[in-house]
C-alpha cells in the first residue's frame, strides 16, 4: 500500500500561518496535511475540523504515550474528529497500543477509516543517543524492527519510521502494514535537527509507504512547485 500524495507537515504556530500557506496552492488541490503538537496545542480541534471541511485529509500527530486507560480515552476523542491517521509511541507497550485501537474504534463508532501509527524511534535519534540516553544496547535497526512487529501484533495500521528502516520493516511485516517516513528532504536542503534523512525518490526505492515532508515544502520560495517536485520524485513518473 502506498499513499500517493506527500503528507505536508504543517509546522506552523497558528491558524493564520496555515491559511496563508494554503493560499499558495490551487484552491481545488486536495492535500494530505499533518497537524502536529505545536499547531494543535495552539488551535485545538477547530483547526482539524477546518482542514477536513476544506476537503483535505488530516494526519493528527500527537504521539500519545501514557497508561493504557488514558490513551484509550484520548483516542475516543480523536476518533470523533474524522482524521485519517494519528500516532502513539510504540514504547508505551502492547497493552497501550491495543487500548489505543479500541478507543479510536469506539470514538468513530466502528469506522475503520482512520489508522494508528506507532512511533518507533524518532528520526532525531541516532545510535549514540540510543545507547547513552535510552540505555538500549541494541543496533538502532533492531529496536525499530521490534517496535514495528509489536505494533503489527497489536493491530495498528503501521509505524512512523526513518526511510532508512522502511525496507527492513516491509520484509518483517505484512504487505499492508504502513511505513510512514518523516525526515524527507530534497537534495541540497538542510537536514536541521533530523539525523536520518532521505530524498523522496530514494525513500520510494526503500519501500516507504508514505512521506511526511515539512520544511522542504513549507519553507520553499514556491511551496506548490516544491510539492510537485516531491510528488514526482516520490511517484517516480
Amino acid at each position: 500500500m502506498k499513499i500517493e500524495r506527500p503528507i505536508i507537515a504543517l509546522d506552523f504556530p497558528d491558524r493564520l500561518s496555515v491559511q496563508q500557506f494554503l493560499t499558495k496552492f490551487p484552491a481545488d488541490e486536495q492535500l494530505f496535511l499533518k497537524v502536529g503538537m505545536e499547531l494543535f496545542y495552539s488551535e485545538g480541534q477547530d483547526i482539524v475540523r477546518e482542514l477536513i471541511a476544506g476537503g483535505h485529509d488530516v494526519f493528527l500527530d500527537l504521539k500519545c504515550h501514557d497508561i493504557p486507560h488514558t490513551v484509550e480515552q484520548a483516542m475516543k476523542v480523536i476518533g470523533q474528529l474524522g482524521v485519517k491517521l494519528t500516532t502513539i509511541h510504540a514504547s508505551g507497550g502492547s497493552q497501550m497500543m491495543q487500548a489505543a485501537k479500541a478507543g479510536l474504534l469506539a470514538g468513530s463508532n466502528g469506522d475503520q477509516t482512520a489508522g494508528i501509527l506507532a512511533i518507533t524511534q524518532l528520526t532525531s535519534t541516532n545510535q549514540t543517543m540510543l545507547e547513552e540516553e535510552q540505555l538500549v544496547h541494541q543496533p538502532l535497526k533492531n529496536s525499530v524492527l521490534h517496535y514495528a512487529q509489536l505494533a503489527q501484533a497489536a493491530g495498528l495500521a503501521g509505524v512512523v519510521c526513518s526511510a532508512w528502516e522502511a525496507a527492513d520493516i516491509a520484509a518483517a511485516t505484512n504487505a499492508d502494514f504502513l511505513r510512514i517516513t518523516p525526515g524527507i528532504r530534497l537534495a541540497g536542503d538542510q537536514t536541521n535537527d533530523q539525523k536520518r534523512v532521505m530524498t523522496p525518490d530514494r525513500a520510494a526505492e526503500q519501500k516507504s509507504s508514505g512521506l511526511v515532508v515539512g520544511r522542504s515544502i513549507t519553507q520553499a520560495v514556491d511551496p506548490f512547485a516544491a510539492y510537485q517536485t516531491v510528488t514526482k520524485l516520490w511517484r517516480q513518473d
